[in-house]
């Protein structure tokens, strides 16, 4: 009887050695099974049959960064030369294209070839593990003929250079001494211009202007040189590698001159003012007419 009153709420001791439901579910959450001593808990993976997963993870993300974000391009030729050197690594923006922004005087961008301007250019053969690093962007590209350019003038602009003078844009000169390769003339290897670009399209130039065949050289092929904004493939913006030439890449000063834009601007503001001037008379001109219909009759005798 003296056992028995033992037995009822209170929970049995849990001494060394003891066997039983109660020391299993003494130690549950350790020992495997669950509290109620229901069944066994699923141990996590190992590390390794994890890997696998992580890895595909990793490379569906590494894709949707150089489809959607960042693409890291290789500079093959000495024509952007101080700005980038042959075998600089830069990074390019793709995102901003995709919510409508379109190039900017100033920028240094990647674009496809517009069509003839590397026909010259060797074919490349990478290996299959230089494939697959590029098509998800841990590599760039040695297939795609692309091409990298300072963008000089956009749709609308009107530019020219003419023999030992500077380059000109809407009838502003560039200042670009801090851009240019020393020991370079702006065009004299090859004057042009003027030229009107059309909509939607880009005047490009190397910075080693006397050894970078851009607009100047391509004149004669669809687009009269000019390169569609549909071929940008993005704005370089940054010097990745090596680490020691890492820089950024932001737009000279002279292309936030005062008067660049005077060309395009002006045009928007002489249209709204010829449109709001009948509008202002016709609003008197009611005015007038409202005041006449509404005076009070002359009481004089």
């Amino acid at each position: 009887m003296a056992v028995g009153a033992r037995s009822g709420h209170e929970e049995p001791e849990d001494r060394p050695g003891r066997s039983g439901n109660a020391g299993a579910a003494g130690h549950a959450g350790i020992d495997g099974e669950t509290p109620d001593g229901g069944g066994a808990v699923k141990k996590p993976r190992s590390f390794w049959k994890e890997l696998p997963l992580l890895v595909v993870i990793a490379l569906v993300l590494a894709l949707l960064i150089k489809t959607f974000l960042v693409q890291a391009f290789s500079i093959p030729s000495d024509s952007m030369q101080n700005t980038l050197q042959r075998g600089d690594r830069v990074l390019v923006d793709k995102l901003t294209p995709w919510f409508g922004s379109e190039p900017e005087r100033g920028e240094v961008v990647v674009f496809h070839d517009p069509g003839g301007w590397l026909d010259d250019t060797p074919e490349v053969h990478p290996n299959a593990v230089q494939k697959f690093l590029s098509f998800i962007g841990l590599m760039p590209s040695a297939e795609e003929k692309d091409l990298i350019k300072r963008v000089i003038a956009i749709g609308g602009d009107t530019v020219e250079c003419k023999e030992n003078g500077p380059v000109v844009v809407n009838g502003k000169a560039l200042d670009e001494k801090s851009f240019i390769f020393p020991g370079n003339t702006p065009c004299n290897d090859d004057p042009f211009g003027p030229i009107k670009v059309p909509e939607g399209r880009i005047w490009v130039m190397g910075d080693h202007r006397q050894d970078s065949r851009d607009s100047r050289y391509h004149q004669e092929l669809p687009g009269n040189g000019t390169v569609s904004n549909d071929e940008v493939v993005g704005r370089a913006f940054v010097v990745a590698w090596p680490i020691n030439r890492w820089a950024t890449l932001p737009i000279p000063k002279t292309f936030d001159q005062p008067g660049l834009n005077a060309a395009l601007g002006a045009a928007p503001g002489v249209l709204g003012l010829a449109g709001a001037v009948p509008f202002v008379l016709w609003r008197r001109r009611r005015a007038v007419l409202a005041g006449r219909h509404t005076a009070p009759a002359d009481s004089t005798p």
